[in-house]
């Protein structure tokens, strides 16, 4: 059972009454609950000292180095979640994938998968392929008390494009050649990895996280008939297989506007939106029954103190009549940002929704 679980018969834990895991469930909340993507990053001086000389995929396989990662914005901001350091590929390299993050790019995969043969490399996902999540998921429970730690993955589409076209991409030639050309090898590979998927994610749960994120970075690239056919059963496969977990399932991605009823469709409780949809249209398109996610634009924080006051109240507005809010940013934290900016953030949107 998970910790944010309230079992019959006894007391809930305090990670189940935190505000974030109450604002996920839809249910009252004594503040609008914070996080943000990619809060644990760059943006931290004390971040980039502990990372420094370090390769990004040997600093998520290191357990003392993530919880002390994870830990960082959790001190520094207040903010109500964590979220596991980790990276979207993580899972990929643990079954084998010769692949790097390289500074400046991203994930480069080594032998992109293109053809059927290349399925077989896809292998099983198990949790001793994974054994330093779980100990760093120990680690970081113990010391957060009830603050909630929010697990993640990438979904199937977003790492099957990183998987067929080598690396990061701005058209997604490639991979919608693949989706066009071949549907059941498509389909047979997005299977593939909603299997992965669901495993990490399940390692994660069973370690103590008490909600799951999976982000679809590159999924605003589709049209929504081509999400509809090509890509929700995969991610609808992920959810399902973590339903019974009872843990809040968030969906994320970039540049969904048109896409959000679908991807509240596939099982998220939580349905992430980006900067570029106010949250009253966003609730209209994903419809009742789900909380929302969201969704100030990163680049406001780089303006002045009222600015962002203003565009925080205008968001907090705009959420007034949802059925559940969580106040986060409409994609991760940028990089140059002031980490000092965020701490006000955060201030600000509890006092102004302190109830």
């Amino acid at each position: 059972m998970s910790a944010n679980q309230s079992p019959a018969g006894k007391q809930p834990t305090a990670t189940y009454e935190s505000a974030f895991l109450k604002a996920c469930r839809r249910e009252a909340v004594p503040h609008t609950p914070v996080w943000f993507m990619r809060q644990a990053g760059r943006s931290l001086p004390e971040y980039r000292k502990v990372r420094e000389g370090i390769p990004m995929l040997e600093s998520c396989m290191r357990p003392e180095l993530v919880t002390e990662i994870t830990l960082q914005p959790v001190r520094r901001h207040g903010v109500d979640a964590a979220i596991f350091f980790s990276d979207i590929v993580v899972p990929l390299k643990a079954i084998g994938i010769d692949l790097d993050i390289k500074p400046g790019i991203g994930p480069v995969v080594e032998s992109p998968i293109r053809s059927r043969a290349d399925l077989a490399r896809l292998r099983d996902l198990t949790p001793e392929d994974v054994s330093y999540v779980t100990e760093a998921f120990g680690l970081l429970t113990r010391e957060l008390g009830g603050t909630p730690l929010i697990g993640f993955a990438g979904a199937p589409f977003t790492l099957a494009s990183y998987l067929v076209e080598g690396g990061p991409s701005r058209n997604h030639e490639h991979t919608k050649a693949l989706m066009y050309g071949d549907p059941q090898l498509w389909a047979d590979l997005l299977d593939r990895l909603a299997d992965i998927t669901a495993a990490f994610l399940k390692v994660q749960i069973e370690a103590g996280a008490s909600a799951v994120q999976l982000f679809d970075s590159w999924v605003g690239a589709l049209a929504p008939a081509d999400y509809r056919g090509s890509v929700l059963p995969a991610s609808r496969k992920v959810f399902e297989a973590v339903a019974g977990y009872g843990v809040p399932r968030i969906h994320f991605g970039v540049g969904t506007g048109e896409l959000l009823g679908l991807m509240g469709e596939a099982g998220a409780d939580v349905v992430g939106v980006d900067w570029r949809v106010p949250l009253d249209e966003a609730a209209r398109r994903v419809g009742p029954g789900k909380a929302l996610q969201g969704n100030l634009d990163p680049a406001v924080l780089f303006s002045s103190r009222e600015a962002v006051e203003t565009k925080t109240r205008e968001i907090l507005d705009a959420a007034a009549g949802l059925e559940g809010h969580v106040f986060n940013l409409g994609h991760g934290v940028l990089p140059s940002t002031d980490p000092d900016a965020l701490t006000r953030l955060v201030e600000y949107v509890h006092t102004e929704t302190a109830r």
